[in-house]
This record gives structure tokens, sequence and C-alpha cells, in this order.
């Protein structure tokens, strides 16, 4: 016994240093502790009351146990068998109420905010449907009543009810935006999963998919840019506005034949693949190459820099990803790097969403 306690003793300082240095772990801006809409905080008081029952439960249950280790402990030179008690029923009556009631002050605002949020909006004239498509690593969103089809960045009006009709064009995936919304999972067989969410004010809110899905798991992220309503209808006008090839004839040759047999830009094109339309006026490349003109991370870089990368080598930025190493001449990869790099949504001003990023300070001081 003296042994096993001395070898508790020496493991209590690491595991609590392990404690420590896991609670450092995670991002920020991918917390469900912060929440940013009505759905995320109503999620989020449920974790407070059901942690709150259960710091008290257990600051109780060891208390007891304590008062009961040092009270009914063995005195020195006692061997006598202790009075044996067959039980207390008013004892046994407290501690079977005492839980029911707890599982009751539980169990109300649970099951009545869970049928809140089973709601479907999808049928809502005044909601926004997007169709969420999960692929391997990407994220595809299509506004039915918008006729807009976009990829990687969520773009939705601030104060409408978002309906979301979830499905996966492959695996399991799981489409998670901890700060407005909790997970939904996208199932292989063809069936829709729907949820709802708001995003009261601007700013930028990160999504991530929530299951394991293969080996570029960690890097299927997404975002979503909640804007005013006005931008955001200025945003609707500038995807469905007519494309322009690359005014280099011959990089608007390679475009068409490499490019355009499997993503889209406006009209032209395939819809099988990521859509390119404004492909300059996003925040990432392949959703996780942030573009910015001065880069102070391996991730980051501009938005020609990063597409140059992508296009050069996309397995090398996310193994596994189904886009192809197309095979083009330095001025053909530098050409069609440019042109996408370029292509800017006209009329759609995303700079009222800078510096609100819901987390953009926690973001600095983790990096």
């Amino acid at each position: 016994m003296m042994k096993r306690w001395h070898v508790l003793k020496r493991l209590l300082p690491l595991l609590a240093g392990v404690a420590l240095l896991l609670s450092a772990c995670g991002r920020a801006d991918l917390s469900a502790l912060n929440p940013q809409g009505p759905v995320a905080q109503s999620q989020y008081d449920l974790m407070k009351l059901s942690i709150s029952i259960m710091i008290l439960v257990v600051v109780v249950v060891f208390a007891i146990a304590f008062y009961v280790l040092i009270r009914f402990r063995r005195r020195p030179g006692n061997d006598k068998i202790p009075v044996q008690v067959e039980g207390n029923h008013k004892l046994e009556i407290i501690w079977t109420v005492i839980p029911l009631i707890l599982l009751v002050i539980l169990g109300i605002p649970t099951i009545q905010t869970v049928f809140a949020l089973a709601e479907d909006y999808s049928r809502d004239e005044n909601a926004v449907v997007v169709k969420v498509t999960a692929h391997l690593y990407w994220w595809e969103f299509e506004y039915p009543q918008h006729g807009v089809v976009t990829a990687q960045e969520l773009v939705i009006p601030t104060n409408a009810k978002i309906a979301i009709e979830a499905k996966t064009a492959d695996v399991l995936h799981s489409f998670w935006i901890p700060a407005l919304a909790g997970k939904i999972d996208t199932n292989p067989g063809g069936n829709v999963n729907r949820m709802f969410f708001e995003a009261p004010k601007p700013g930028i809110y990160y999504g991530k998919c929530a299951e394991l899905c293969g080996p570029s798991h960690a890097l299927m992220d997404f975002k979503v840019k909640a804007v005013e309503p006005a931008s955001f209808e200025n945003w609707v006008n500038a995807m469905k506005a007519p494309a322009q090839l690359p005014s280099d004839p011959a990089i608007a040759e390679v475009f068409e034949n490499k490019c355009l047999s499997c993503h889209a830009v406006g009209e032209l094109g395939g819809p099988a693949f990521p859509n390119l339309t404004g492909m300059g006026s996003r925040e990432s490349v392949a959703g996780i190459l942030l573009n910015t003109e001065e880069p102070k991370y391996e991730n980051e870089g501009s938005t020609y820099e990063n597409l140059y990368r992508w296009i050069q080598d996309p397995q090398a930025i996310k193994p596994g990803n189904a886009m192809p190493k197309v095979d083009l001449t330095e001025e053909e990869l530098e050409g069609i790097s440019r042109y996408l790099a370029e292509l800017k949504l006209e009329g759609f001003n995303p700079a009222e969403l800078e510096g609100n990023s819901v987390t953009n300070d926690d973001q600095e001081k983790q990096q």
C-alpha cells in the first residue's frame, strides 16, 4: 500500500503538468465557449447548467466522503469490529430524491432547447436556405433561392435565419461553426440533415469538419462571412455577373481546357468541383492558405502566391484531395494564378468585416 502511495505522489505533479499543457491546446476562434449567436448561446447555457450541476454533485460527494473517512477512521489500538448499521431510511430517501430533482432541473431546459433547435426553417420564406455539400476536403454552398453556388466561404446576411440542408458527396463529414451553432453530420446514402443558426453582427466565423474523414481532415476548413443584408444582396448580384476569361488568348485557352472542364467561373465551366467565381475576394485559398499582403506564417501569402502554390502541387497542401497536378508551363501557371487572383467581385466590399473576426485578438495572442 505504501509503495502505491509513493508512486501516486510522483505521478500527481506529472498529471497536473499534462493537464495544464492540454488546457492551452485548441484555437480560440474554434471554441463553443465563445458564442456569437442565439443558437450557440442556448447551447452554451445548457453546458453551463450541466457543468454547474456536475460540479455541485462532485463537491458534495467528495465532502461527504472525506468527512466519513476522517470521522469514522479506525483509531489506534481499536481493533473491534464497528457497529453494523442496516440503513437509514431518511438518508436513503434524501439521496434518491435529490438526484431526481437535479435531473428535472437539467432535463426540462434540455428538452425545450433540443426541440426548439430542431425546427425546420427550410420552407420559411424569410429564411436563407443553403444546401451544404461536403467533399474531400472542401465545402460547397448552394443558394437555391438566389441561383448561386460557391465554395469554402459561406456568405450570409446578419439577423436572418440560415436554414442548412447538409449532405455529403462521399464519406461521412460533420458541419460545425463553433461560434454560431453546433455540429450536424453529413451522412452517406443521400440523406439530408437540417439545422439553422443566426449571426446577429457582421464578422468572420470559422468552421471545420468535425468528423475524421481522411488524411486531410484537419485541413477541411471554411469561413462564414456575416454581412449586412444590403451587402449580401450586392454579393449575390456580383456572383451572378457575367464572367470574363483571361485577357491573354493563350492563357484563356489553357484555362478553358484544363480548368473549366471541372471548375466553374460564373456561367462558364462545369459544376463538379469548387466554383471559382470571385476567387480574388476570398480570405483564403483551399480554405487553409490565408491571403494577406504581409505574411507572417508559413500558411500565409498573397492571393497570387497562394494560388500559385495550390495549382502547382495541390497534394502538397492537402494530401488526398481530388484535384490532380495539372501539367502547366511556368508561364501558364503564373497566368492562371494571376487571373484568379484578380477575379474579384465587383460591388461587394468585405472591408466592413476587417477587424470583426470573432477572435482576431485571441488569434494573434495564440500565434
